[in-house]
C-alpha cells in the first residue's frame, strides 16, 4: 500500500512512497481471504472497496484542514483491522464520508473475526 506525503503536493491515492516493502511474502497467518457475500452487504462501501496488490482495502476520500484531497484507508492484516490516516494530517470527513468509514470498519471487523 502506498500513500502521499503531505509535503509532496500530490493527491490522495498518488503513490510517492511505500508503507511496506514492495516484495512481501504471504504466510498462512496473513493470507488474504476472499470476500464473502455477507461482507459485501453495505452499499456505502461499494465505491470505496478495492483490491490493491491482492489485498482488499477500503479507501474513503476525505479532506485535510486546508481542503486538500486525502484518503483514510482500512484493511485487514493478521486478523486485525488497520486504519491508515493521511500521513501527519487530520482527516476531515463529511457525514456521508463518515458513513462510508463506519461501514468499512464494520466490514473489516467482520473479516478480522473469521
Amino acid at each position: 500500500m502506498e500513500f502521499v506525503d503531505s509535503f509532496a503536493g500530490g493527491h490522495a491515492g498518488t503513490a510517492t512512497r511505500a508503507v511496506r516493502p514492495a516484495v512481501a511474502t504471504v504466510s498462512p497467518v496473513s493470507a488474504v481471504r476472499p470476500v464473502t457475500p455477507a461482507a459485501a452487504v453495505d452499499p456505502r462501501t461499494a465505491s470505496v472497496r478495492h483490491y490493491e496488490g491482492g489485498q482488499l482495502v477500503w479507501r474513503v476520500q476525505c479532506g485535510d484542514l486546508i481542503s486538500r484531497e486525502r484518503a483514510v484507508t482500512v484493511f485487514v492484516e493478521d486478523n486485525q483491522v488497520v486504519l491508515v490516516s493521511p500521513p501527519g494530517e487530520t482527516a476531515r470527513l463529511t457525514s456521508g464520508q463518515l458513513g462510508q468509514l463506519r461501514a468499512a470498519l464494520n466490514e473489516a471487523a467482520k473479516m478480522a473475526e473469521r
